[in-house]
């Protein structure tokens, strides 16, 4: 899927950052995480940059890394 993933980006807001670069924002990951936030509300991550229905924080996972879990950072509030 050629997204330039690098282990260079450990931070959330630099991944929306390259992911928005690269055009791939609304690309479905790998896996449909279910994802805990830090509010408390529970939702499946359905793009590989989304926000917490509820609090707003901002997801990000490369595409080709959407795979695992671990790999989903957190960028701040409204970031996306």
């Amino acid at each position: 899927m050629s997204c330039g993933c690098t282990t260079d980006l450990k931070d959330g807001k630099g991944l929306v950052d390259h992911i928005k670069s690269k055009g791939k924002e609304n690309f479905a990951p790998t896996v449909a995480h279910e994802i805990r936030c830090e509010c408390g509300e529970t939702f499946t991550l359905e793009t590989v940059i989304m926000n917490c229905p509820k609090c707003e924080m901002t997801y990000a996972v490369t595409p080709c890394g959407s795979h695992d879990k671990n790999n989903i950072k957190l960028a701040g509030i409204k970031y996306a």
